[in-house]
């Protein structure tokens, strides 16, 4: 069975990182959208509603779940006896990054392997800042990602 890691903050899970785990199933067996817990950084939403918002989000596909994680991404995906971790590329900007730490995954590991997938499109331009940035702002960026996802950011911005 080919595992998939698909790790992220996810602060908030949108319509682009759903996107790349579906399309990411024709190619693994099963994903495991990992939440990385990072102290440093200020989230919106708490580690536990980020999570319960991905589940409701992927509910309808067994194939995917939802889990946390602390550290090392690749002692975690080694922990998950997944052989790939999956990333998602909107622009040649996010490459230089993330080839980067592709790079440093596999000198710290070279049983797993990193996939890049090119978000669709439709979503290019859409990522989890942008969306809260528009909300904060008085927006309402409406079909950027699932509509319980929507609410609890119409709710944290009492709207």
């Amino acid at each position: 069975m080919a595992i998939a890691v698909y790790p992220g903050t996810f602060d908030p899970f949108h319509n682009g990182h759903l996107e790349i785990v579906r399309r990411g199933l024709k190619t693994f067996d099963k994903i495991i959208i990992a939440v990385g817990i990072n102290p440093g950084k200020t989230c919106l939403f708490s580690l536990t509603e980020r999570m319960d918002l991905i589940r409701t989000s992927i509910e309808d596909e067994p194939r995917l779940s939802c889990d946390s994680f602390e550290g090392l991404l690749v002692n975690y995906a080694k922990r998950k006896k997944a052989s790939a971790i999956l990333r998602g590329l909107r622009a040649v900007s996010d490459f230089e990054f993330e080839f980067q730490l592709a790079l440093m995954n596999r000198k710290l590991n070279r049983t797993v392997e990193t996939f890049f997938l090119m978000t669709a499109h439709r979503y290019l331009y859409v990522s989890s800042t942008i969306i809260k940035a528009s909300f904060a702002a008085g927006g309402r960026p409406t079909g950027l990602m699932p509509d319980h996802v929507f609410e609890a950011l119409r709710k944290v911005y009492d709207r």
